[in-house]
């Protein structure tokens, strides 16, 4: 008796169940948004929906206005205008001080006069063959025969002096060097008779030849080295070589 009803509420479900299923089937095919399947008292939260299109913009409200937002990047630079009037012009102003330039010129000045004496005394100097040292003091010639003052001026512009030998061995080495006839660096134009050196003081060392000095004629108040090394007293205006006197 009671397996009849039991059969009949069971059929009745399971009829139930088919027509939900073809009701859930057609509107899958209407909507994509439904999702099929055994229904429930609380159902999970649907997907969220696409963004609808911005709306336009509305009017400005009424309350109190934002802060001001940072400045935009600098934008570029503008074409240059067209200059302006000359201003008027200035006072004149105070004389600088020219002192320490004045100074400045007048030692560079000095500087490049001694640069130019030293350059000219170097040339003069080439100019003269490979000289003799004895001790002391070296001996040059430049194979040139003059009268006696410009032999004096040749050797004070190249700051030398006139040889002059005070021994035997400078003899020698003034000898060797000229290799002729030489004016040496003694005369007697101050004092006949007293013969000295150009630089001062009377005769330390002599080698006159014999005879001589004789004054001869009055007017021999130089002195002259021979090829072999003896002196003899001449003219002055006579020309003869010239050999100069360095310190070594």
């Amino acid at each position: 008796m009671l397996l009849l009803p039991l059969l009949l509420v069971l059929l009745l479900s399971v009829v139930t169940v088919a027509s939900e299923t073809k009701t859930c089937e057609d509107a899958q095919k209407t909507c994509s948004v439904i999702t099929c399947g055994i229904p429930v008292t609380n159902g999970t939260p649907g997907r969220d929906g696409r963004d609808g299109l911005k709306g336009e913009k509305g009017d400005p409200g009424q309350g109190l206005r934002g802060l001001q937002g940072p400045p935009g990047k600098l934008g570029p630079p503008g074409n240059i205008g067209a200059p302006g009037a000359p201003g008027p012009k200035g006072p004149k102003g105070d004389r600088g001080d020219s002192s320490i330039a004045e100074t400045k010129l007048a030692n560079l000045e000095r500087e490049i006069r001694s640069l130019k004496s030293e350059l000219n005394l170097i040339k003069k100097l080439q100019t003269f063959s490979l000289g003799k040292k004895s001790g002391k003091k070296f001996y040059v010639t430049n194979g040139e025969k003059m009268p006696f003052s410009q032999v004096k001026a040749l050797c004070t512009e190249l700051q030398a002096t006139v040889a002059t030998p005070k021994n035997a061995e400078e003899n020698k080495a003034i000898q060797d060097v000229a290799r002729d006839i030489a004016f040496l660096g003694i005369t007697d134009e101050v004092t006949e008779g007293q013969f000295t050196y150009l630089t001062g003081g009377r005769l330390t060392y002599s080698n006159w030849k014999t005879n001589e000095p004789n004054d001869y004629g009055s007017g021999e108040d130089c002195v002259i080295i021979l090829k072999e090394g003896l002196w003899n007293d001449v003219s002055c205006s006579s020309s003869f070589l010239a050999v100069c006197e360095f310190p070594a």
